[in-house]
């Protein structure tokens, strides 16, 4: 996507919610949507930004909403496109290069995940301090500037997660913290890969935000993340692992993160 397109979305975005700069970007995951509903804003479908991806899931709803959140302008993808869907672990890029366009510095990701820790039960809600991108995918592949050899270390900001932690603290909201492993998806995984990544040293599994994490980064974004624990992973409960379940367990977590948030934004 070339910097003339998100330019062009940002200033077609600017006329229909203001002006003003946008601070903080916040993507919903799985089950998550409603969040948006508490943005005191305006709300633009995906179909009405060229290029933006259309999300073939379900319990992701495609618009963005641009608007006031606990003091802090923000713009909420409400939805993200996935690799599983298409094939492509860049679908993500015009909308975060929107997003700095529009001038954001920061931004948080959110996920619905499975559990690796017998501790962090469905319901939960983990802080990510690192990720490992099991599935092997990047989505800078074919990027032909230098600008694609990302470092990744601290690739969640340390500053963000100790707001985080310091704002769960202060709600009296339990807030895990671990490591997120990417699988592509759309299948779950198996007992055995889930084996795999425990001896790795993931502490939650999902089907996202490892790309968004690697495109922000390129865009020179800060970066923090939070799952809700939707499921304990393969062979570690006798769950019946679907998509509908994360759909019903994902709004408990979601509870807890914009309690997080709310107590959060106001210092970022």
């Amino acid at each position: 996507m070339s910097e003339r397109d998100a330019a062009d979305l940002a200033r077609f975005i600017r006329d229909r919610a203001g002006g003003e700069d946008v601070e903080i970007g916040l993507v919903l995951g799985s089950g998550l949507s409603g969040l948006a509903d508490a943005i005191d804003g305006v709300s633009i479908d995906y179909a009405q930004l060229p290029g933006f991806p259309q999300p073939g899931v379900s319990g992701h709803k495609a618009a963005l909403t641009i608007g006031q959140f606990e003091g802090r302008r923000v713009a909420v993808f409400r939805g993200r496109a996935h690799y599983y869907e298409k094939g492509d672990p860049s679908a993500m890029r015009l909308p975060l290069e929107v997003l700095k366009a529009l001038g954001a510095g920061t931004l948080i990701l959110t996920n619905a995940a499975g559990s690796l820790v017998p501790e962090m039960t469905p319901g939960s809600a983990m802080l990510l301090t690192d990720h490992i991108n099991f599935s092997g995918l990047n989505p800078l592949i074919g990027e032909r500037t230098d600008a694609r050899f990302v470092p990744m270390g601290g690739a969640y900001d340390a500053d963000l997660q100790r707001g985080l932690a310091a704002a769960a603290a202060s709600s009296g909201t339990e807030l895990h913290q671990g490591v997120y492993a990417w699988y592509s998806g759309p299948s779950f995984e198996t007992p055995a890969e889930i084996r795999a990544i425990r001896t790795l040293g993931a502490d939650a599994v999902g089907m996202s935000t490892v790309p968004e994490v690697i495109l922000a980064r390129f865009f020179g974004l800060r970066v923090a993340a939070i799952s809700a624990i939707t499921n304990m992973a393969a062979g570690l409960s006798d769950e019946n692992i679907s998509h509908d379940h994360t759909k019903d367990m994902a709004p408990l977590g979601a509870a807890k993160i914009e309690t997080i948030l709310r107590a959060a934004l106001p210092s970022f």
